[in-house]
């Protein structure tokens, strides 16, 4: 779909990558050196899964330590947080089969706007207000694409997600002012491919539809790495 070219990108340009909920900054392992050696600098954020504030906070602690134009990327929950960034350095935001709430929605009720997938995994709160995956969730629903070693990753690597990140109503989008792209994954047991579409829509996104599942960063590296640069490429270069 998209050429992986090297572009010449400001040299301070820097794409910054949000994981999701029961993931770390190595589910782009995949997708950081391909980017790096088309010309950005890559920035793998790790967010403590503790609130929407909280997730909010550390990203802005990492883009103090950058200079020049940003492009920020989200899988999953992280569209949440990466949309409640507040920074004229961000030039665009990227959605990988991400949540994209609108002001005063909470994650949750766009997660749940429309019927679950058979094979969606229960979720609940623990004693403590944490979501876990169960282990069948990964191969069934988070990433049935995945090998039997990216899975066994997953699991053994999977951080939980309170329930207070899912339940804070967001505040105003940055997608209402800055342009936004978006990677529907049509075969997501996650999120419903119908329920990216109606938020893709509504943010008037540039949409690529494709046939991946939810975590394509690691079952569809390529296709993520070029929707990335296709993304930064009008705007950072």
């Amino acid at each position: 779909m998209f050429g992986l070219v090297v572009m010449k990108f400001e040299s301070n340009a820097t794409a910054i990558l949000v994981h999701g909920a029961w993931a770390d900054g190595s589910s782009w392992s995949n997708v950081i050196l391909p980017l790096e050696r088309a010309g950005l600098r890559v920035i793998a954020a790790p967010i403590p899964l503790t609130s929407l504030s909280d997730d909010v906070a550390a990203i802005n602690r990492i883009l103090a330590r950058t200079s020049g134009p940003v492009l920020l990327a989200g899988h999953a929950y992280a569209g949440a947080v990466i949309a409640s960034v507040n920074s004229e350095r961000v030039h665009g935001l990227v959605y990988i089969a991400a949540l994209a709430p609108e002001e005063g929605e909470t994650v949750a009720k766009v997660f749940y706007k429309d019927e679950p997938h058979p094979q969606a995994p229960k979720l609940s709160p623990d004693a403590d207000g944490f979501i876990w995956m169960p282990d069948e969730g990964f191969q069934n629903a988070f990433a049935q694409n995945a090998s039997k070693e990216q899975i066994a990753l997953c699991k053994a690597t999977q951080r939980p997600i309170s329930a207070k990140c899912i339940q804070q109503p967001a505040p105003k989008p940055l997608w209402k002012s800055r342009p936004a792209w978006f990677l529907i994954a049509e075969e997501d047991r996650m999120i419903n491919p119908k329920t990216q579409h109606f938020m893709a829509n509504r943010m008037k996104a540039t949409v690529s539809a494709q046939k991946v599942d939810h975590t394509p960063l690691l079952t569809a590296p390529k296709a993520v790495t070029e929707f990335i640069l296709a993304a930064a490429k009008p705007t950072m270069v």
